[in-house]
């Protein structure tokens, strides 16, 4: 039932702000409509896109994906599933705050329940936004958030541990300032030591934190023990998903053998959740 006469996508909006206000939540990532729909029925409370998981999907890097296709990939997902999408929105598709906040607003009309801005520049010799720079990008994304009146979870991140500048006391600097330029959470991706993880949860506190996690992090209590509140695993999953499909199309065209196929979900399931 929702909320008041609310629409089902403010309904989703709210279950996902809510569920930012305690506890701690994992936020799994698909690629595409069918894993979308797998992993709702997995039963998570919510979802969030990966730009590197889409990208892949058309053949594509990460970040070489457009301003357009990213739209119509959020609109798509957030139609496909019943629970709150979060959209990985990469740095807002533009360098400028008039024109990021532009772009957010055009991605408040997916709807989307919330969605993160990040502060790395894609250009190796400087790999982060200007401080100021990247502190207006936050405030234009806030403000179109707030025009469109939509209420969706603005998440502020900061890239300086995965494009080469892992400097913890920057790092908590630009979270701490988005939190006051209005960033609604924080992520730092790549923290690698509960330390670090502890460190910008006291930062930002009490805003909610969600952290990145891979195959030898830490697990839900612990990361729940920590402070944090949100969890997300980026690609991972399909990273997961295409290096089954990598390895068993090797052993076919060097072997000439098919014994990984075995491995596969057996055709009944794999279609009856797909409602067939």
């Amino acid at each position: 039932m929702y909320l008041g006469g609310m629409s089902p996508i403010d309904d989703r909006r709210l279950q996902f702000r809510r569920l930012h206000e305690s506890g701690c939540f994992v936020l799994p990532n698909p690629w595409d409509l069918g894993s979308a729909r797998l992993l709702a029925r997995l039963g998570f409370p919510a979802l969030a896109t990966t730009s590197a998981g889409f990208a892949w999907a058309l053949g594509r890097p990460d970040n070489h994906v457009t301003l357009y296709e990213a739209l119509a990939h959020l609109q798509a997902i957030v139609g496909t599933v019943d629970v709150p999408v979060n959209a990985d929105f990469e740095g807002g598709f533009a360098v400028e705050p008039a024109a990021v906040g532009a772009n957010v607003l055009l991605a408040t009309g997916t709807g989307v329940a919330g969605l993160s801005i990040e502060d790395s520049t894609g250009d190796p010799s400087r790999p982060l936004f200007e401080f100021d720079l990247a502190v207006e990008r936050i405030h234009a994304a806030r403000a179109a958030i707030d025009v469109s009146g939509t209420g969706v979870v603005l998440t502020g991140r900061s890239e300086g541990f995965i494009v080469g500048r892992p400097d913890l006391a920057e790092t908590t600097r630009r979270l701490t300032a988005y939190a006051e330029a209005g960033a609604d959470c924080l992520y730092a991706p790549g923290l690698r030591t509960k330390s670090a993880i502890a460190a910008v949860v006291s930062a930002v506190a009490p805003r909610p934190v969600n952290v990145l996690i891979g195959a030898e992090g830490a697990d839900v209590t612990e990361l729940a023990g920590l402070g944090v509140r949100r969890i997300s695993v980026g690609g991972a999953l399909a990273r997961v998903a295409y290096g089954a499909l990598i390895d068993a199309a090797r052993e076919i065209a060097d072997r000439g053998t098919f014994t990984m196929l075995a491995s596969g979900v057996p055709f009944a399931d794999i279609n009856g959740a797909f409602g067939g």
